[in-house]
């Protein structure tokens, strides 16, 4: 009775010193200096006064266009990347929980045997008579080490910040993707208006080279001209199997973030054949605070959150570890004349790495290292991302701005193309003067349509770079129910695959 009220003593004495002891640093997120000053005068130019506010969220369906909110639900849900990151939250809840457990008694271990011994003497009298016995022992182990030192703590820290870093990584999943196939689909649309265009520009040359040809043979004009025309219309005509390469590869680089096989996108047959002019851009928010936001911005704060208690789990090595220990056992034969034991201890112990001094300090050393990399890693993904923002912004405004000049070009290009290709036909021009004019209107559509598709590509890299397009996961999103089927029937997940993620407060 003596010993259990000292054991329970010994056993309450260190809960209480272990609640108060954690070593290592605690985490605070590192200070971004030149964040509050930062405020890019692009971002201002990108917005609109009198659009009403857009939904991160959801920024794809500003653009008003079915086809690309059914591509980019769909890859939500087909996506192997997407998927991957969510199943690696899965493997960092179950890291969680393995740190969880070490705060409660690491040994809890039963152990029993059984076994017969047989002998024969080989001399005498009794030679070939067989005798034995039954051997047999029943036991039960506990040790608990004390967590004086916070490693366990600091395991579970580390282990949580992890958990939430995988949170937002399948996030920063999400808007990348979102991005992705908004960039994919725009592309393939101006590379297929790029090959009407250069259709068009082909029948327009086709008919020069009709009224060449006609000329030619009536005697009203030279051999050149019609060379000329040839040349350019043949040309024109050469340029469209490149432009039908790109439309493949974009295709089918669209295809693998929808989770099919090449040339599996029915979706793509009925997309209409101008590109969209999009509205200005609102947002009722300061970049810096949209940025810190992000999800990318997050996961490398969790990290840093990750690798500080990291620091707390080596410096433990440096001092003794403290256990409890109890056993309880039961062994016996089956000899005449002797009777079961039962047998029990219990009681402290302790061990002390006495001679690994440098080597745990380095280790600590190591770790140490590594929070100020993950430090600096978090630095340069909030200044990267600020970059980002600041990029696509002026590509917004600018190619804004070149979509005006570009189409007034454009307009003036056509007029000449026409006014030359009369007074060609009239007698008043020579043909050098239509091939110019069709040079340049060429010209002039091709970089009306391309400078349309960079706008568009602009505004989408905007909205990727607020870090917009992400939404709470929830069970159904990280595991679709054919995949949660599978993992199952393989292991038991004891409902871990339909619980709902936390909400992330760092």
């Amino acid at each position: 009775m003596i010993r259990l009220s000292k054991l329970v003593a010994l056993t309450c004495g260190a809960l209480v010193l272990q609640a108060c002891t954690n070593l290592g640093p605690d985490y605070q997120e590192p200070a971004v200096s030149w964040l509050d000053q930062w405020e890019t005068d692009l971002y201002g130019q990108v917005l609109s006064k009198s659009a009403e506010q857009e939904d991160l969220q959801f920024w794809w369906q500003a653009f008003n266009d079915p086809i690309l909110n059914g591509l980019i639900d769909t890859a939500r849900r087909e996506n192997a990347t997407l998927r991957i990151a969510g199943l690696s939250i899965l493997e960092s809840k179950a890291l969680l929980g393995i740190a969880t457990g070490l705060q409660y008694p690491q040994v809890q271990q039963g152990s029993g045997s059984w076994a017969r011994v047989d002998s024969w003497p080989t001399e005498g009298d009794n030679s070939g008579d067989r005798s034995g016995l039954e051997s047999y022992n029943l036991g039960f182990d506990v040790g608990w080490e004390m967590d004086f030192w916070g490693r366990w703590r600091r395991s579970v820290e580390s282990a949580d910040a992890a958990f939430f870093a995988s949170i937002t990584n399948q996030q920063n999943a999400q808007v990348l993707l979102a991005a992705q196939v908004a960039q994919a689909y725009y592309s393939y649309r101006t590379i297929a208006r790029q090959i009407d265009i250069s259709r068009e520009n082909a029948e327009l040359q086709k008919r020069s080279l009709e009224i060449t040809t006609s000329l030619f043979e009536s005697g009203q004009s030279a051999e050149l001209d019609v060379q000329q025309a040839r040349t350019q219309y043949l040309a024109t005509l050469s340029s469209i199997p490149n432009l039908e390469i790109s439309l493949t590869q974009v295709e089918n680089a669209l295809a693998v973030l929808l989770d099919r096989s090449p040339g599996d996108l029915p979706e793509l047959k009925n997309v209409p054949a101008d590109l969209p002019t999009l509205n200005a851009v609102f947002i009722d928010a300061f970049p810096a605070a949209l940025l810190m936001r992000r999800p990318d911005v997050r996961t490398a704060a969790w990290s840093v959150a990750a690798q500080s208690a990291q620091i707390g789990v080596a410096k433990a090595d440096l001092y003794p570890s403290i256990s409890l220990f109890g056993t309880i056992g039961w062994s016996g034969n089956s000899l005449d004349g002797t009777t079961d034991t039962l047998s029990t201890g219990f009681g402290p112990a302790f061990s002390w790495n006495l001679f690994n001094y440098d080597r745990i300090e380095n280790n600590v050393r190591v770790q140490d290292v590594r929070l100020q990399q993950a430090i600096e890693g978090y630095q340069l993904t909030v200044l990267a991302a600020a970059s980002e923002i600041d990029s696509a912004a002026i590509s917004v405004v600018k190619t804004k701005e070149q979509q005006e000049l570009l189409a007034e070009a454009l307009q003036a290009a056509e007029r000449s193309l026409a006014l030359s290709t009369k007074r060609y036909q009239e007698g008043y021009s020579d043909f050098q003067r239509v091939l110019t004019a069709q040079q340049s209107r060429a010209a002039r559509s091709a970089a009306f349509v391309a400078n349309q598709g960079a706008h568009i590509n602009g505004v989408i890299a905007f909205y990727k770079a607020l870090g917009g397009g992400w939404q709470p996961a929830t069970a159904e999103d990280l595991v679709p129910e054919e995949l949660r089927l599978i993992m199952e029937e393989r292991t038991d997940w004891d409902g871990m695959l339909d619980d709902p993620l936390p909400v992330a407060t760092q």
